[in-house]
């Protein structure tokens, strides 16, 4: 009897949006440009896909990419590699990067853990963002949620010593949970704003639309930095 195959779990729901034709437009003109296919158990070769040695920063679901072309364009001395599973935002961000220019942009329309295992190498990263998740707020679901221990493993193997993760959400059970898992690889990380304490919003994380809004309605927010041990 053939074994049945078990289904990855997902931290993502593919949604269907509404796909603009400028969105359409700009992955067929800034695609060849800004994005990066992904190909199974092929490492890239960040300074050469920047043209630069500079050093790279990470942002797992970078939404419609607003925010991560404002990092982009404050910080032009760092590289970052934007990963988006969800066409729209794909589109808006190339869109965004084409007609402002903003070069030190990479763009992976892939799902987020398989790249992070099958195509980055040991220590290349200098930060990884992990900013408003999917919450998957039902129990249930929790195991959805891509934090888990073993994406914690993975921080500590692609992040380089002195290297950050930084995440960010406003859901207080998520932040619980990030919290315990990666204080409990004290191994591996340190808390950048002391033990059990969350950190201040830094400058280099711009406040989304989304983030506003839930400001106006009263939602905490809470942001997490941890430093990779050397």
């Amino acid at each position: 009897m053939e074994k049945k195959k078990h289904r990855p779990i997902r931290s993502y729901v593919l949604r269907t949006g509404r796909f603009t034709p400028g969105q359409q437009k700009a992955f067929e003109r800034w695609w060849p440009a800004f994005g990066v296919d992904f190909e199974l158990g092929k490492l890239l070769d960040l300074p050469d896909l920047f043209g630069n040695p500079n050093p790279v920063w990470l942002e797992i679901g970078f939404g419609n990419g607003e925010s991560l072309a404002r990092m982009a364009q404050d910080f032009p001395q760092r590289n970052f590699l934007g990963i988006e599973v969800h066409t729209p935002g794909v589109g808006h961000l190339l869109l965004k990067l084409g007609e402002e220019n903003i070069t030190n942009v990479r763009v992976m329309h892939h799902d987020a853990m398989e790249i992070l295992e099958q195509s980055l190498a040991d220590a290349s990263l200098d930060r990884v963002q992990l900013f408003f998740p999917d919450p998957w707020h039902k129990k249930k679901h929790h195991k959805r949620r891509i934090v888990r221990p073993a994406f914690v493993e993975l921080m500590g193997r692609l992040i380089a010593p002195g290297g950050v993760f930084h995440a960010a959400t406003d859901w207080q059970d998520y932040v619980e949970q990030i919290m315990g898992l990666f204080s409990q690889r004290s191994d591996l990380f340190e808390n950048l704003a002391g033990a059990e304490e969350y950190s201040p919003r830094p400058d280099t994380r711009p406040i989304t639309k989304f983030e506003q809004r839930g400001q106006r309605l009263g939602h905490g927010v809470w942001d997490l930095l941890f430093r990779r041990k050397a």
